[in-house]
């Protein structure tokens, strides 16, 4: 089969492999529609840490956002698994450990990581194998671009579900990306008031037209600049730096807006991390103490991908809008290296489709 490897750092190509087996408690999917994520560039670039820590090496096949077909079933897995469309949990524990017992298998130590971690080969690829109990069967109201948007909303629902929003309070989000504008979205059907913050250019703008409440720059929010943003309760020039945020979920990479959002969030309210910064974050924790501040930590969609599904299916979130741009396993090199198709809209997504790639 066809498969995007990754071979070193600005090196990639695809490549015949060997198609995968379904070995015992597995099965086959045939990938229909895969997404690009930052990992996936880090990766490309090689400043991914999981390269240097250890936990993977090159050659490397990448893709963890997929949605697709069980085509074939390992011994032990049940048959009615064959023909269902599905896509699944990147984060592979032991099985064994307490943390996996509890529940916690995002965090085993063991595990392996689709596409990422411990040499799991990734969807980017014409077929993948994924064990049953990853499995997550996507209902018809759920098409193969939702489906492969799973994962990501599954990070983002366990972001909103972390931060404990309310109908009718008021959330800001930090970084208008793909994480970022499902967060919000989350967040709205939840029937809260939400905000973005990011930086102007075409990612503010696109998320500007969604209608979410409000569309800010950092300098809007923090009294520093003039009125950029957009939104309910604007000020003087547009500038929102009076808003009361019961909630603020950083979805960013830069290391500055976790401690930010110490500062913007209400005295005695919630902050949820969900962005990696590639150097360490900068946050006073004498602050967070001080204004009383409970801050979580969000690792991976483990856990909010059956919730993510059932929003979809109901139509509470619909995350196709976000899809950019479709290219085929070919042109799957020049999207890490940063080059939209010219067809793109401003959508922060792009997929991968490898079954249309001709042979």
């Amino acid at each position: 089969m066809r498969a995007f490897v990754i071979t070193g750092p600005g090196e990639a190509s695809v490549q015949e492999v060997p198609p995968p087996v379904a070995g015992p408690g597995e099965v086959v999917v045939e990938v229909s529609r895969a997404g690009v994520c930052g990992t996936d560039i880090e990766f490309f670039t090689g400043e991914m840490a999981y390269l240097h820590d250890g936990h993977a090496r090159f050659p490397i096949r990448i893709g963890h956002e997929w949605a697709g077909r069980v085509s074939a079933v390992g011994e032990g897995v049940d048959r009615s698994w064959l023909g269902r469309r599905v896509t699944g949990d990147t984060m592979l524990g032991c099985g064994d450990c307490d943390r996996c017992r509890d529940g916690r298998h995002r965090v085993c130590d063991r595990r392996t990581e689709i596409g990422i971690r411990g040499g799991r080969p990734g969807a980017l690829a014409e077929q993948l194998a994924v064990p049953a109990v990853a499995l997550h069967a996507l209902p018809d109201e759920v098409d193969d671009v939702a489906g492969a948007l799973v994962e990501p909303g599954g990070n983002a629902w366990r972001a909103v579900h972390a931060a404990d929003v309310r109908p009718g309070e008021r959330v800001l989000v930090l970084g208008p990306g793909t994480i970022g504008l499902l967060c919000a979205m989350f967040v709205r059907a939840a029937g809260a008031e939400v905000h973005l913050m990011g930086r102007p250019g075409r990612s503010l703008e696109f998320a500007r037209g969604l209608g979410f409440d409000g569309v800010w720059t950092r300098e809007d929010l923090t009294g520093a600049g003039g009125g950029a943003g957009t939104g309910a309760g604007a000020g003087a020039g547009g500038a929102a730096a009076g808003l009361r945020w019961d909630a603020v979920i950083d979805a960013s990479t830069s290391p500055e807006l976790p401690a930010l959002a110490v500062e913007l969030v209400e005295p005695g309210q919630r902050v949820v991390c969900i962005g990696i910064s590639g150097t360490p974050s900068r946050l006073d924790t004498r602050r967070l103490v001080l204004r009383d501040v409970r801050a979580t930590g969000i690792l991976s969609a483990s856990g909010g991908l059956s919730p993510t599904i059932a929003a979809y299916a109901r139509g509470d979130v619909d995350p196709r809008v976000l899809v950019g741009a479709t290219v085929g396993l070919d042109g799957t090199a020049d999207v890490l290296r940063g080059i939209r198709p010219r067809n793109a809209g401003a959508g922060p997504k792009l997929h991968v489709t490898p079954p249309t790639d001709a042979r």
